[in-house]
């Protein structure tokens, strides 16, 4: 276990003027993107990695954190006011947000998925900050096989859930396979193709690649199919009485249920690697409707509708860093990110990441905490300016993006190769979102390969090229059959719906 003075000395590290200063900067710069649909917090954490290169690691990875973290408030703003989700998962919100804004309380709505948020964030927190630990020392007792069969598992869950086909999910994820590949052989130091490139030597840099496939590729997929449209009317503010302007202590108290459940399930599949906030919204969402006394008000601008999808969604994000912290595998895209600002850092996610960086861990713990607070105090003062953000042309945020994109990795790659990399993932990004591959698990697989390669390496002359071998490692044994049983289940499901 971490010593205790570990643990506070990485809250004191956490609460800090210039930490507290980069949480709350990361919450506005996220609730400011979450709030203008089609940029949204991954996209800002993408472009954001490079440049936390110059400062300390733990306020480079609040840093990112906040930014996460106020994304997922952000988001709600436009799905409530004019009914387009500032990021996917806030499209259940949209179900009973912009009913209840067209019906004159548009406050009303924004300040019931804020709080929502912040108590299904928190609630999300704790589960980390009491679990992790103990998690990772269960994780130190894994061999080569166990993390191999780990790994396997993690593809099989995130090929089948992330995106609309398993069978294009199985081929991303061996393009990123592929991708990890490139540069020396991790077992013998052998150059693999390179094409005569000696940058390549050390592989494809992962900062180029995840912001060109992640924030290029959306940037110009978004600049082609940009149009020119209207926002949608809501009821005028100076005609609302003051009850519709905000939620009272009885109204929050009465759905504390509903967020406790959406809470839960958000923690529970935000553990669970590729699910991602979306599932989890529109499941909790659903689990409300169901047990309601009157599930006709759904849909017509019911606070439970919100408090069940806002809950779920940022309960997520604190779970996400379950997987990553104790094992190293990223569970969504915003915690693949944050493995690209440990990484750069010199830091590498895992179970001796608590004996190694203890202090670090806590101390991010810390900033977490901190930004559900920072997220509480920015929304109630910045609820009416994000109104505005959304009105913002698209072609001009979205250009600006493109340049800070090409600044941030010339800084984080040292040069314009790191440029080229990043366009031609950008390229690879946007052909693979046009034919429905998705470019998240590609990036997942991209970080993880050279991992799983050495675990494959490592376990092939463990069980020396027997596998009935595998009888003598059970959990190894077990993981395998779970993994298989996932995809025989995910490919059956994936067929009915084409039937």
């Amino acid at each position: 276990m971490v010593d205790l003075s570990v643990i506070l000395a990485g809250f004191a590290d956490a609460f800090t003027p210039i930490n507290l200063l980069f949480v709350v900067c990361g919450v506005m710069l996220g609730q400011f993107v979450g709030a203008m649909p089609g940029i949204g917090p991954v996209m800002a954490m993408a472009i954001a990695i490079p440049f936390t290169f110059v400062i300390d690691p733990l306020p480079a990875i609040a840093f990112l954190v906040g930014i996460n973290k106020g994304g997922l408030v952000g988001g709600a703003v436009p799905a409530i006011l004019i009914n387009t989700p500032g990021t996917p998962d806030a499209a259940a919100t949209a179900m009973d947000g912009h009913p209840l804004a067209q019906q004159g309380k548009p406050e009303k709505a924004t300040k019931m998925a804020l709080y929502s948020s912040v108590t299904g964030d928190t609630f999300s927190d704790i589960v980390l900050v009491t679990i992790s630990a103990p998690l990772a020392l269960v994780a130190l007792k894994m061999g080569p096989v166990e993390i191999l069969a780990l790994m396997v598992f993690a593809f099989s869950v995130i090929a089948g859930l992330v995106g609309k086909s398993i069978s294009k999910g199985i081929i991303a994820a061996a393009l990123g396979m592929l991708a990890a590949t490139v540069g020396l052989d991790p077992e013998h130091a052998t150059p693999r193709y390179y094409f005569g490139y000696f940058e390549l030597y050390d592989g494809l840099p992962l900062a180029a690649v995840a912001i060109g496939m992640l924030a290029v590729a959306e940037i110009l997929r978004r600049l082609a199919s940009s149009k020119k449209g209207s926002t949608a009317a809501i009821a005028q503010q100076k005609d609302m009485v003051p009850a519709d302007r905000r939620v009272s202590f009885a109204e929050y108290w009465a759905c504390r249920f509903t967020m406790l459940r959406g809470a839960f399930i958000g923690t529970i599949l935000g553990a669970l690697p590729g699910v991602g906030s979306t599932a989890a919204a529109f499941m909790s969402y659903a689990a409300t409707k169901k047990s309601s006394k009157d599930p006709e008000s759904f849909g017509k601008g019911n606070l439970q509708g919100i408090a069940a999808a806002e809950s779920a969604n940022s309960a997520v994000m604190g779970a996400n860093l379950i997987p990553l912290l104790t094992l190293g595998i990223p569970g969504s895209v915003g915690a693949a990110l944050i493995i690209s600002a440990f990484v750069i850092h010199g830091i590498q996610p895992g179970p001796l990441l608590f004996e190694e960086q203890g202090r670090l861990v806590y101390g991010l713990f810390g900033a977490m905490i901190m930004a559900n607070f920072a997220n509480l105090f920015v929304g109630q003062l910045g609820l009416r300016l994000w109104s505005f953000v959304i009105r913002a042309p698209e072609s001009l945020i979205f250009s600006t993006a493109i340049l800070l994109c090409i600044a941030g990795v010339y800084l984080a790659t040292g040069g314009l190769f790191g440029v080229i990399i990043m366009l031609m993932a950008a390229a690879l990004g946007y052909v693979m979102t046009s034919f429905g591959f998705s470019p998240v698990i590609f990036i997942i697989a991209f970080f993880l390969g050279g991992r799983f390669e050495i675990a494959l390496s490592q376990s092939l002359v463990l069980l020396d090229g027997n596998v009935l071998a595998l009888i003598n490692y059970p959990i190894a044994l077990a993981l395998f059959a779970i993994a298989l049983i996932t995809m025989v289940w995910m490919i059956w499901a994936d067929r009915q719906k084409e039937l």
